[in-house]
């Protein structure tokens, strides 16, 4: 006779959404100090500038990039923050002034979304004893934990993803000849920014190669383009 074991499992499951307000910060942030790093390197050296002018440029661009993509990323999301913190004291006011009204508000959502009306009512008034705000915040705002700006965590993020995405070309310029230069640049920018984009994709359950792919080619075009531009002025200065 076979003893059959009932073994309790514990299921926990993981959403990539919780990771999408610094995995936007952080891909942004590497893809960029790459790409205008890399860029604004092969650009200077295509203009025949010596090494030491180029590491100067591109130091220089890091230092830059990086501040201006934490202010930017600082204020952009401060930005979303202020709005959030309005839509909450406005529903909190009327939570006050007409509780019955965001009542019925609260429950006619859920009856669009599938439920009974009688149940629906029930689902709100439950939810709105435990936290009326809570309730309104999520299923009106469209306002929850996961996707909640956070205006300081963006712009560190930002800020430390460029710096490591800028040091990358920066390193190439100072062990490679000059004479092997550019190539070399936009052969290590492409690789990087493939596997940026290729990781990205993967933290966030999306297609790999299309990701990588997306990523250089955008790459590739600003790094062309500079350096026709850095050609087209040393041709014309020298």
């Amino acid at each position: 006779m076979r003893t059959r074991h009932n073994v309790k499992k514990h299921h926990t499951e993981h959403h990539r959404s919780q990771r999408i307000g610094w995995l936007r910060a952080a891909v942004l942030g590497a893809n960029d100090g790459i790409v205008s790093t890399a860029s604004l390197v092969m650009g200077v050296a295509a203009a025949e500038a010596s090494t030491r002018s180029i590491l100067l440029a591109g130091l220089a661009g890091l230092v830059a990039g990086a501040m201006s993509m934490a202010a930017g990323e600082y204020v952009s999301v401060s930005s979303q923050s202020d709005t959030e913190q309005a839509d909450l004291e406005v529903e909190r006011q009327e939570l006050e002034d007409d509780p019955e009204h965001e009542l019925i508000e609260l429950t006619n959502i859920y009856v669009k979304r599938g439920l009974e009306r009688p149940l629906a009512r029930q689902v709100a008034e439950q939810l709105m004893t435990h936290d009326a705000l809570g309730a309104h915040a999520r299923d009106e705002l469209g306002i929850t934990e996961t996707a909640t700006a956070r205006p300081v965590q963006a712009a560190l993020t930002s800020a430390l993803t460029f710096s490591l995405g800028a040091v990358l070309p920066l390193l190439v310029v100072a062990l490679v000849p000059a004479s092997a230069l550019l190539w070399s640049v936009a052969l290590v920018a492409l690789v990087c920014l493939a596997v940026s984009g290729a990781l990205a994709a993967r933290a966030g359950g999306a297609p790999v190669g299309v990701a990588a792919f997306r990523v250089a080619f955008w790459g590739a075009l600003a790094m062309a383009m500079t350096t026709a531009v850095g050609a087209l002025f040393g041709v014309t200065t020298g």
